[in-house]
């Protein structure tokens, strides 16, 4: 939106923000209040549990009063959601009189804080997690997996899901959700998949198809884009295992992110089950951060220990249990113990773990244990490393059902809108279709665990390509019934991806620190990459030949000048046998396995004037034996010109790696300052020179085997920022696995004034202004189709050509932007 100096000139913005209902958008459906959102679980149930539940829960219902569910209580006429002073509750837990206080005199009133919280609660219409009860409950979730029998296909739905869920259909005598049409599958597809708009002419091409096939072959192609589906999926995982660029615990350095191992990860689509024991038992330190938690600064409490980080992360990313109650005192809200967190926690733990209720020690110490021994239990006498071992290979055990129906009931709420169980951390909650749930699992299981054969199934199903539904609020009216998918809102980083496109005003460098393995036009191409790789030499310190001393260890320099910032690169090295590298003393990547080749991207390691690349490179072996390191880069500068660096002659080598100098900021070691002299080249043994020959050029090119383009760089790749925290975009100092989907004050307030938004829309005017349209017509059809994925109907048409004029401003042209990304529409995935 325009700064305040520009109001008065933005009539029409107001005219298209009126006629569109934009308005109603950015005030009228704001409901809550502009205070921090209530956490229902954590905030409130431990209220109500500690005060309430011994009278009014469970089987208990006094004065006919019951909390069971959020339905009992409005109807009991004791809380007026959203009018806390009118509620008989706070009445009467604020009362002095003894004769109708409660709780009771016999027992403790609540303190002034959690009477507020109480308050807090109602005011804000009395948020309730789905599905979740005070009434007790004898569901007890199954351990291993299970094969359920198909129903019949009906009118030849023959996906195992749609087969399911018309069986469920028909049991609820319910309607069959009817067929969404091509444009709008194809814009729901695009933005679950790959998380980016399709363009205009990709519509046009799809809808000319008349392949029965052609939803599937899109599916599968969307899936096949490497780079778009790993900077899509980045969030999701970032979001599940508290991973981040900068934030909680990297000020104090007391966080290690896994940004450039998950990247990888993502892009080479790597098994889910492999990728979690990689998590859990580290095979190197790329992996590490996130069993490694956030070490804070200062005291802190027991619930705040490494060890317990481990217990509660572990069991929440991967089992969907929430142990956090449970970490502090037997759970309230389910069967977990403090001595099962604890158990969990001290397989993690270097020394024994002493138990803590309520941050007081017991004097117990609790040995390490696994949640279900029925598969395996873990050898607490065993050193930690072998503990950690231990606990990956139950947790992904092939009888471990818990595992996959955890992530593939994360994977249905990321399609479908609501998980099969929810919240999506209650997994001990009966699901409201567990042949549904069970049958994804075992799927995912005889798919190797490959997530896009899940997401695969589920976007090729009927299910997925039906209208959504209309979702109410299923604490209000009972148990949920699946009548559809629903309506989803895009995350903070798919609706500033959205702006992006449409404005051409991506950001040119980003934070993470991973490698897209991707090039812009010019940068570098396959002829460039053979010539390049040809100039790159296998370098060791102070030997002519290629044998080495066994375990010999030194450091490995290079130290060049830049005249301006690196846009992006393309590298590839490797190390007989391992290496760690440090960019300008930051830790940018590690091996231990030389045959698989590495490729880090420099652009944000890298800086104008003086830079160092230092190795800290290891011979292994019993016997002298081959040693080299390899390396080569081609790094795209800001005015456009090029600059490619090799591992030859130049570089230098120190062989003093035993005690090396501490590093200034306290954070990495720095090689010793003198000593230093120049490296040999080393005649490459076969094995390597087949490797640099097979695999290093493709490297340098696009891994995804099409455009040599650099994508746009993502919002996923950036660091958070208040627009996106607005948004809904967590700070990740706990896993998160559902954003919240309600709009709030401030979002709507960032919505309509944010300066970068505005800056987008200024930038993206000019670039529209600068095509050609034949008329103002024709550039309305494209904006429509760019954005919403449809064309504008007569009315919207109209309005929009009777506002813009027959030759639009760039003013103009901002306010049509803003205006059309403000739709509702626009915002929804639907």
């Amino acid at each position: 939106m325009p700064t305040p100096s520009r109001l008065s000139s933005h009539t029409a913005s107001v005219l298209v923000l009126h006629c569109l209902g934009i308005v109603s958008l950015a005030f009228c459906t704001v409901t809550a209040a502009a205070t921090e959102p209530i956490d229902f679980a954590h905030d409130i149930v431990p209220i109500l549990q500690r005060n309430c539940v011994t009278c009014h829960g469970g089987r208990e219902a006094e004065g006919d009063f019951s909390l069971n569910t959020r339905s009992l209580m409005i109807e009991s006429g004791m809380v007026e959601p959203e009018d806390s002073s009118t509620s008989e509750l706070i009445r009467l837990i604020s009362s002095s009189d003894p004769d109708e206080q409660m709780p009771p005199p016999d027992r403790p009133r609540l303190s002034p804080s959690e009477t507020a919280r109480l308050r807090h609660w109602i005011d804000q219409g009395m948020p309730w997690d789905d599905d979740f009860t005070f009434a007790i409950q004898s569901y007890e979730p199954p351990l291993r997996p299970r094969r359920p029998e198909l129903p019949p296909a009906i009118d030849r739905r023959v996906n195992p899901i749609d087969r399911i869920l018309d069986a469920y259909l028909s049991e609820h005598g319910l309607p069959t959700p009817p067929p969404i049409d091509d444009a709008t599958f194809f814009r729901r597809v695009h933005l679950d998949l790959v998380g980016l708009l399709p363009t205009a002419d990709a519509l046009t091409s799809f809808q000319n198809d008349s392949s029965p096939d052609k939803r599937t072959r899109l599916v599968d192609d969307l899936l096949s884009r490497e780079i778009d589906y790993a900077d899509h999926w980045l969030t999701f995982f970032n979001d599940l295992l508290r991973n981040d660029y900068s934030g909680t615990g990297f000020i104090t350095k007391g966080r290690r992110q896994i940004s450039r191992w998950l990247y990888q990860a993502l892009v080479q689509n790597k098994p889910f089950d492999q990728l979690t024991r990689e998590l859990i038992a580290p095979t190197s330190d790329e992996s590490r951060g996130y069993i490694d938690g956030i070490k804070w600064r200062g005291t802190v409490s027991a619930g705040q220990t490494l060890e317990i980080q481990f217990a509660q992360s572990v069991s929440q990313s991967f089992l969907g249990i929430n142990m956090k109650c449970a970490s502090c005192h037997d759970s309230f809200i389910d069967r977990w113990t403090l001595k099962e967190a604890y158990g969990l926690g001290a397989i993690y733990a270097e020394t024994p773990l002493q138990l803590h209720r309520c941050d007081k020690p017991t004097g117990e110490t609790q040995q390490a244990s696994w949640l279900f021994p029925e598969l395996g239990q873990i050898d607490a006498s065993a050193p930690r490393e072998e503990r950690l071992q231990q606990l990956a290979q139950l947790l992904t055990h092939p009888e471990n059902g818990r595992f996959t129906r955890t992530i593939v009931n994360r994977l249905w709420y990321r399609l479908m809108g609501r998980g099969i169980v929810q919240p999506l951390d209650a997994m001990q909650s009966e699901p409201w279709n567990e042949d549904l749930l069970d049958y994804l699992a075992v799927h995912l299981a005889e798919h190797q665990y490959d997530l896009k054969a899940t997401l695969r199934l589920i976007a090729t199903s009927a299910a997925y390509q039906s209208k959504t539904e209309i979702s109410e609020d299923d604490s209000a009216i009972g148990d949920y019934v699946y009548r559809g998918p629903r309506a989803r809102r895009m995350t903070a980083e798919q609706f500033l991806d959205a702006v992006w496109q449409l404005t051409g005003s991506a950001p040119q460098k980003f934070d993470a620190p991973v490698s897209r393995h991707v090039i812009s036009p010019g940068a570098i191409n396959p002829n460039t990459a053979d010539s390049l790789l040809s100039q790159a030499n296998w370098i060791w310190g102070g030997r002519n030949g290629h044998a080495a001393p066994a375990n010999q260890e030194m450091w490995i320099r290079k130290k060049f000048d830049l005249p301006g910032e690196v846009l992006q690169s393309g590298s590839v090295l490797t190390c007989d046998n391992e290496f760690t590298l440090y960019v300008n003393g930051a830790h940018a990547g590690s091996s231990n396995d030389w045959t698989s080749l590495q490729s880090i991207e420099f652009a944000n390691l890298l800086r104008k004037g003086t830079n160092e690349l230092l190795f800290q490179v290891k011979n292994a072996g019993h016997t002298p034996n081959a040693a080299g390191l390899f390396f080569a880069a081609n790094f795209l500068l800001e005015d456009q010109t090029q600059l490619s660096i090799v591992s030859d002659p130049s570089w230098e080598f120190h062989p003093d790696i035993k005690k090396p100098l501490p590093h200034p900021k306290g954070a990495h070691p720095a090689a010793p300052a003198e000593g230093w002299n120049t490296v040999s080249v080393v005649q490459p043994v076969n094995v390597w020179s087949d490797l640099i020959d097979r695999e290093a050029a493709s490297i340098f090119t696009n891994v995804s085997g099409s455009s040599r383009q650099m994508p746009m760089v993502r919002a996923s790749l950036m660091k958070n920022n208040a627009l996106m925290q607005s948004l809904g975009r967590p700070i990740r100092d706990q896993i998160v696995s559902m954003r919240p989907s309600g709009l709030t004050t401030l979002e709507a307030i960032d919505l309509a004034n944010e300066s970068s938004l505005a800056e987008a829309f200024a930038s993206g005017a000019e670039r529209w202004n600068d095509d050609q349209w034949n008329s103002t017509d024709e550039l309305v059809q494209h904006l429509f189709q760019s954005a919403l994925t449809r064309v504008p109907t007569k009315s919207e048409a109209a309005l929009f050509r009777d506002t813009l004029g027959e030759s639009p401003t760039t003013e103009q042209l901002q306010d049509a932007l803003w205006a059309i990304c403000m739709l509702p529409e626009f915002m929804l995935i639907r």
